[in-house]
Formats: C-alpha cells, sequence, structure tokens
C-alpha cells in the first residue's frame, strides 16, 4: 500500500515493529532456546524496544488522526460542517479554506487550533471538554443535531463566563486568522484601509465582516415556518 502522508508512515512502522516483536516472542516459546546473549538481547528489543516503538509511533498516528476533518467529523453533530467544508460548490470561508492545499485535509485543527506557543496542547485539552459536551448534550440528538442546544465556539463560551477579557477573546479570534492573513500585505491593507488599524489593534473581529464561516449550521439555517 502507497504511503501518503506521516499518519501512514507511523502506523506502517508501528505494524512492522509489532509483527517483529509477535515474531520474536513467538520463536522463544516455541524454540525454547537457552537464555545466552543472544537470546537475551532478542527478547530486550522483543519485550522492550518494539513494543516501545509500536507505543510511541501508535499514539502520535493517532495524534495525526485527530487533525484530520474526517476525525472532526466523525461525530455526528458535525456533519453540517463537513459537508459544507467538502461541498466544491460552497462559497463559505470553510469550504474555500479546506479546497486551499496549505490547510487541506487538517483544515479544521488548523482554523480552530489555539496558536500560541502551547496551543497543541491546549487544543487538545479543549477537544476532551468538546468530547464532553458531546457526550452530556448531543449523543442522543437528531442526524444534524437537531434537539441539542447551539454550538457555539468555546472562546465565546469562555468570554461569556468571563474566563476571557473582551481584549483576549479579540486577540486569540484575530490571532488565528492572521496566522495566514498578513494585515500588512498590500493587498489586505488596500482593501481594509479604513479599518486596518482596528483590526491590527483588535477592536475590530474579521469574523465581523466575513461571517460566512459554516453557513449549514444549525444556529444559521433559515428557520421553517411555523417555528420559533
Amino acid at each position: 500500500m502507497p504511503i501518503h502522508n506521516t499518519e501512514q508512515l507511523l502506523k506502517a512502522v508501528a505494524l512492522v515493529s509489532a509483527v517483529i516483536a509477535a515474531v520474536i516472542i513467538l520463536w522463544y516459546l516455541v524454540r525454547r532456546p537457552p537464555l545466552g546473549r543472544l537470546t537475551k538481547s532478542l527478547l530486550l528489543v522483543g519485550l522492550g524496544v518494539f513494543p516501545a516503538v509500536v507505543s510511541l509511533t501508535g499514539n502520535i498516528a493517532g495524534f495525526e488522526y485527530t487533525l484530520s476533518r474526517p476525525f472532526c467529523g466523525s461525530c455526528h453533530v458535525m456533519d453540517p460542517y463537513l459537508r459544507d467544508a467538502q461541498d466544491p460548490k460552497s462559497k463559505s470561508l470553510a469550504s474555500i479554506h479546506s479546497h486551499n492545499h496549505r490547510f487541506g485535509e487538517n483544515s479544521c485543527y488548523n482554523c480552530h487550533a489555539d496558536y500560541q506557543m502551547f496551543g497543541a496542547i491546549t487544543t487538545k485539552m479543549n477537544g476532551m471538554r468538546h468530547l464532553f459536551e458531546y457526550v452530556t448534550k448531543y449523543a442522543n440528538t437528531g442526524p444534524d443535531g437537531e434537539g441539542g442546544p447551539p454550538i457555539v465556539l468555546y472562546k465565546r463560551h469562555d468570554l461569556e463566563a468571563k474566563k476571557l477579557t473582551e481584549d483576549q477573546f479579540n486577540a486569540q479570534m484575530n490571532g488565528m486568522c492572521m496566522q495566514c492573513h498578513s494585515s500588512h500585505a498590500a493587498i489586505w491593507v488596500e482593501k481594509h484601509e479604513a479599518f486596518a488599524e482596528d483590526v491590527r489593534a483588535n477592536k475590530q473581529l474579521c469574523i465581523d465582516c466575513h461571517n460566512e464561516i459554516h453557513p449549514l449550521a444549525l444556529s444559521r439555517r433559515p428557520k421553517k415556518e411555523g417555528t420559533r
């Protein structure tokens, strides 16, 4: 099977290491050779080195998979977001970024991950928070999460709970966009000249104007007649 990315390489290394370890252990159990230097060395490799490689590469491969859009869409409440992101005809920001090679299949993670020094750690910690929210609020909802509460960015939750100040919230939200979009590039300045300084100072959010991010989200769909 061809290997196209880091995750597949790590899985292959884990599988090969597991097979080698199993062969060494079976060889010892079947042959029962004397415990000489060679046998002890092989047992050290089979019981220690290769299992450690399996554990390390397996965990890293699992982490790599959690960065992918299919993983993010594995909870049914995320189906509307996944469908839109994968739709080549959609003009939403999610779809546009998902079809940009810079983001590719990791578009969800690249746009939502915290960008600070320990961003990967805090992002995964919040992932566990998302899992708890899913189990307690959305597990028994309809196909797209109908019947559950509106899905809101955890940063907005923190803002409403006063765990973040408004300045911190604005800086984090604009910071995610400015990982890629420089506020000093000539084409950006030309289109945003009237309020460029406010954006740089985080007095105005990028998403205040660029708000067509996830149009299929339940909270953004037009209400049907007779519903509130």
